[in-house]
């Protein structure tokens, strides 16, 4: 963590990977409630597929923008690379999903303000999945800057 607030060099690649993140985490969000909304489809299910989908949409941007100059690795290594530390984040997602949401769920029906435009279930299972974007964003940073993206200086 001190080489990212040190180096000027590293503290860009941090925002850069953020940012994918942030745009990560609008597919991510998006697909969820696609498939759970419009398709019926359960959290964990669908949590899973949006989790497919932003993982090959910032593996894309991180390769090209994110670490431009990390090239001495093969393409398809290190989309291998990525996804196994993405699947890692997978099996850390899937029990939050499936364990945080029922609390999520009775803790924003107890909440006394209420939400007219959206459902608790929803509310709650957006809450659920934003928790586990937040946990599993700090092992794909660190595994993937050590491990992935090993070959940039």
């Amino acid at each position: 963590m001190t080489i990212i607030i040190t180096n000027p060099k590293e503290r860009g690649r941090f925002l850069r990977f953020a940012v994918v993140g942030a745009i990560g985490a609008v597919v991510d969000f998006g697909v969820m409630n696609l498939l759970r909304d419009v398709f019926g489809l359960p959290l964990v299910f669908a949590g899973t597929i949006s989790f497919i989908a932003a993982i090959l949409n910032n593996f894309l941007w991180n390769r090209y923008w994110t670490y431009p100059d990390s090239r001495s690795k093969k393409m398809i290594r290190q989309l291998l690379e990525f996804s196994i530390v993405s699947a890692t984040g997978l099996v850390i997602r899937i029990p939050i999903l499936k364990f945080v949401e029922p609390l999520m769920y009775r803790l924003v029906n107890w909440y006394p303000l209420k939400f007219p435009y959206i459902s608790l279930e929803a509310l709650s299972a957006n809450l659920t999945l934003a928790i586990a974007v937040i946990i599993v964003m700090f092992w794909n940073f660190f595994m993937n800057r050590y491990w992935t993206y090993s070959d940039v200086a």
